[in-house]
């Protein structure tokens, strides 16, 4: 017969002596206290998953049900499988949408026909929020606020989309339909779809990439394009007492104040995100040239960190640390030094680039971000790059990944840890030890953190079940800890477990 030992959480600190008796003999005995194990480590492992142009997923437009879900689940394999502990999933590419919305039509990257729905049906996003929770993932539904259309699509656009339906709000500019930023009406419907994401979905967080006002764009006689806002120029700019450029600035600014407010009224733990060009102005540090994202995109990114309107903050920081006009080390640094009140900053890695730089570049720059004064943290442009390169898989898998690790908890959320959770360990005569555990009553704890002492050195395992069998020859102790939405730890259950 086996017996257990239940660590209670009025006890975790000291275990009383057990003796469990197999065939005569001892089992294993825990006795305390047990050593106290290290904080976890901590750092934010992202990646990518485009669906804009079919870029990672689906492979191509319009295949079966059956093989959209083998290609995502082979993607939050590979993600769980190298460590990783976020993806980014994009579910809004061009006010089109990769999930079931009463607002906007089904995108044509999934079906081949915008306004097609998937059959049989099945909602990808639901999908995706459930398998990677599943692998222990967070999830951060991905937006385009702005961009409606990329005309050389082949689809015709459906009856639903804005730009049928809401007219006075679309711009023609370049190769692309957009949302006029300077339309207060814009800003209504992008947040409303944000919201119903949030409201429908258990999503782990909100992102927003590069594009706000749009790129540059040339006309055929070679010359820039200028944005076709007059009307929302002379609607609200006018009078507003800014000029033009400084108007549409504070277009985006309030935008994006917006929407962080929002979330926190609505869903709390929610995190929200911003991934802007990698370059705030040229001459920011002063070595630094290149495209400048606050004249032409109308990106005052700076502000947006400096105001603490972003939980975590990803610059696309898409050259190499020896880039010296582009340097991925100083821009990385610059950063961090307008950060007052301490967001996240998880810079953009180009890691397409790795074939060209290297393995061991992508890794280098994940060392640098490791020790930022925040968090350490990064995202992978894209999961393609990092499911084609197995020489970089390898490098990750034998060098900054060699360990899971968990995200790092965002405070200004919420700073209330969980309770210590109950935990149970038994065994018996050389067949190793069966751990189960349980929530403190009243809680549902996001993960669980289990921490192993094997020959003095701890090692942890992140983990989405209640139940763990660890084979002899056995640890000397262990630790399970809760893990909340916000990140949060509760204390440690402990048992130190003697053969």
């Amino acid at each position: 017969m086996n017996r257990g030992v239940c660590i209670r959480p009025n006890v975790a600190a000291v275990v009383g002596a057990w003796v469990a008796l197999v065939a005569g003999g001892p089992a294993f005995s825990a006795t305390g206290p047990a050593p106290a194990p290290p904080s976890p480590a901590r750092e934010f492992r992202g990646a990518w998953v485009a669906t804009v142009g079919n870029i990672d997923w689906p492979s191509k437009p319009g295949l079966p049900v059956a093989e959209q879900k083998a290609e995502l689940l082979a993607i939050l394999d590979h993600a769980a499988a190298l460590r990783l502990n976020a993806v980014l999933f994009q579910v809004r590419p061009a006010c089109d949408a990769l999930y079931a919305s009463k607002i906007e039509p089904w995108s044509e990257f999934l079906t081949g026909t915008m306004g097609r729905a998937p059959e049989p049906f099945y909602d990808p996003l639901a999908f995706a929020v459930t398998e990677a929770h599943r692998r222990g993932l967070e999830l951060h539904a991905w937006f385009n606020p702005y961009r409606a259309r990329i005309k050389s699509d082949a689809s015709p656009v459906a009856a639903g989309h804005v730009s049928r339906r809401r007219p006075h709000l679309v711009r023609d500019y370049g190769k692309y339909l957009w949302l006029d930023p300077g339309q207060i009406e814009t800003q209504e419907y992008s947040l409303g779809v944000v919201l119903d994401v949030v409201r429908r979905y258990a999503v782990d967080g909100v992102h927003f990439d590069d594009y706000f006002y749009p790129y540059p764009e040339r006309g055929p006689d070679g010359r820039t394009l200028e944005f076709p806002d007059e009307a929302s120029w002379q609607q609200y700019g006018v009078k507003s007492g800014l000029s033009r450029e400084d108007w549409r600035r504070d277009n985006v600014n309030r935008f994006i104040q917006r929407v962080h407010q929002a979330l926190r009224a609505e869903q709390r733990t929610v995190k929200f995100g911003v991934s802007p060009f990698g370059i705030w102005r040229p001459g920011y540090p002063a070595q630094i040239k290149g495209f400048d994202a606050y004249a032409s995109l109308y990106a005052d990114a700076r502000r947006w960190l400096e105001g603490g309107w972003v939980d975590y903050f990803a610059p696309q920081l898409y050259w190499a640390i020896g880039a010296k006009e582009q340097s991925f080390t100083a821009l990385l640094d610059w950063w961090n030094q307008h950060n007052p009140l301490r967001r996240h900053i998880w810079p953009g890695l180009n890691s397409t680039r790795a074939r060209t730089w290297g393995a061991q570049e992508i890794v280098d720059q994940i060392r640098l971000a490791g020790r930022q004064p925040v968090s350490a943290g990064h995202i992978h442009w894209n999961m393609k790059s990092l499911r084609q390169n197995a020489a970089l898989t390898a490098a990750l898998a034998h060098g900054p990944y060699a360990q899971q690790a968990l995200v790092p908890a965002c405070p200004w959320l919420d700073a209330t840890a969980p309770r210590q959770p109950v935990l149970s360990v038994s065994g018996g005569h050389g067949a190793g030890w069966q751990l189960s555990w349980k929530a403190a009553s009243g809680e549902r704890p996001r993960l669980w953190v289990l921490q192993v002492l094997r020959a003095g050195q701890w090692t942890n395992q992140v983990l989405t079940t209640d139940a763990l069998r660890l084979e002899a020859p056995g640890p000397e102790a262990v630790a399970l800890r809760a893990v909340d939405a916000a990140g949060n730890l509760s204390a440690p259950a402990t048992a130190l477990l003697k053969r």
